[in-house]
């Protein structure tokens, strides 16, 4: 396989061998080496790394805890805990978890999702025992006050305000899953209700807490310059005294399948050009066809080189910009695109050009160069350095290794997951396509920009003459 002198020597620095030979691809395996895997009586699975290329460590710790977990009347919980979980604990006082990682020369952060909600310290390796002592005070002993609950849904409101209420687009795309999906527990989205927290107690929060952060629903991966045996030391030290807790309830993630077209107009106020918003649903991560859409819609909007770009960008230039993405999850997933139209073409003019590129990738082959350039991207997100998931960042692999674990119960997929990728071939791609894109499968959004409020005084006034 043809690589640019960029990547070979990302990959050569990495240590990987590659040959080149017309669709062959070889590298070292297992891409993270894992050097130990064990479960403590509390349920807590924790899986080691050991790698003394640079004095640094990363921990990742995963709870099987995200929107999907939460009830009607209760959403908003799993990202609350996202910001409770750095409130302080017993032994550390409010605000300074971060303070104390950063004083040891590290950085932490965290996020939460549909179907996970994770958190990583890196320090240098000198610092590991900080960052355990960390995460276990929090895990055990995590102050859920009244008043923590009420400051973090303040700084939960801030956040909306600034990256959804505030931003054009967003607030459509925040409706968009909830049209797509019919399941609740997978259309909600994942910052939640404000009415739903602002109903809830300070003994909801606890509840929720007592339920999901408990040691045997969560996974801990350790990267970097370690001694795996004083690490595993370190990890029962403060972790094995943790309370287990009762399994916690498996959401019914169960998604009917669409038979009837969806259809939904938001005006935007924010909005200085129209868009048109298109989903489709799709397999869950890891389902053998999971590795077909992804490589599918790197074809279709995957850079300036990929089809949509050519087709309404560049070429019938109606587009601004048009992109796809994937919203993989455990549960039924989404393909998803945006078109962002210019004055002079209508919705449906934009919508007839699109559609005519999935017809064609429904009834022709792709080329042999495409499907190269879209494996490539998979390589590239693996082992390019500027990636955030780069086999090159400890942290990128800590966190590889603890969602693996989690979800999987096998920390070694990597190597089977990127195996997939490389073995998409053209008819993969047609047969998938033709299963997703259908007419009646599509949920259309058309987002308009709302007319400003003289404008609307001087139509009144015009029609009323």
């Amino acid at each position: 396989m043809k690589t640019t002198n960029k990547l070979l020597l990302a990959l050569l620095s990495l240590s990987f061998i590659w040959t080149m030979p017309a669709k062959a691809v070889e590298y070292r395996t297992p891409l993270i080496p894992v050097s130990k895997d064990f479960t403590l009586p509390n349920g807590l699975r924790v899986v080691l790394s050991e790698d003394h290329a640079v004095p640094v460590v990363a921990v990742a710790i995963v709870y099987d805890v995200g929107a999907r977990n939460e009830q009607k009347g209760k959403s908003g919980f799993a990202h609350l805990f996202e910001h409770m979980m750095f409130e302080g604990s017993e032994n550390v006082a409010k605000n300074q978890f971060m303070g104390v990682i950063e004083s040891a020369g590290g950085m932490t952060n965290a996020s939460t999702h549909a179907d996970f909600t994770n958190y990583f310290e890196k320090v240098p390796s000198n610092q590991l025992e900080t960052a355990l002592w960390l995460e276990s005070d929090r895990m055990r002993s995590l102050a859920v006050t009244d008043k923590n609950f009420k400051n973090q849904l303040e700084t939960v409101k801030e956040e909306k305000r600034m990256r959804i209420d505030n931003q054009p687009y967003s607030p459509g795309a925040l409706r968009f899953d909830e049209i797509l999906f019919d399941n609740w527990t997978n259309a909600h989205p994942v910052i939640g209700s404000f009415e739903d927290l602002e109903a809830s107690s300070v003994a909801d929060v606890r509840r929720f807490f007592d339920t999901y952060y408990v040691p045997n629903n969560a996974v801990i991966a350790i990267v970097g310059d370690i001694d795996s045996n004083k690490t595993e030391a370190l990890v029962r030290k403060y972790f094995a005294t943790v309370a287990k807790g009762a399994n916690p309830p498996k959401p019914n993630v169960l998604e009917p399948q669409q038979s009837k077209a969806k259809y939904e107009k938001v005006e935007d106020k924010l909005a200085k050009m129209p868009a048109i918003l298109m989903g489709w649903k799709s397999p869950a991560a890891r389902e053998p066809d999971s590795y077909v859409v992804d490589i599918m819609q790197r074809i279709l909007s995957g850079g300036e080189s990929s089809r949509l770009y050519q087709r309404m960008v560049k070429g019938s230039q109606v587009a601004l910009e048009v992109n796809m993405g994937v919203d993989e999850r455990r549960g039924p997933s989404a393909i998803n695109a945006t078109i962002v139209y210019k004055p002079g073409t209508t919705s449906d003019k934009a919508q007839e050009i699109f559609w005519s590129e999935l017809e064609k990738i429904k009834t022709a082959p792709v080329t042999d160069k495409e499907l190269e350039t879209a494996k490539n991207q998979i390589l590239r997100t693996l082992f390019a350095s500027g990636s955030y998931s780069s086999l090159q960042r400890c942290v990128g692999r800590a966190e590889i290794l603890a969602e693996n674990t989690l979800f999987y119960g096998n920390p070694n997929l990597l190597d089977e997951d990127l195996q997939r990728y490389l073995n998409v071939t053209a008819a993969d791609i047609q047969r998938v396509a033709k299963q997703i894109f259908t007419k009646e499968g599509t949920t259309l959004m058309d987002i308009v920009p709302a007319e400003k409020t003289e404008q609307k005084q001087k139509a009144q006034i015009g029609n009323q003459i």
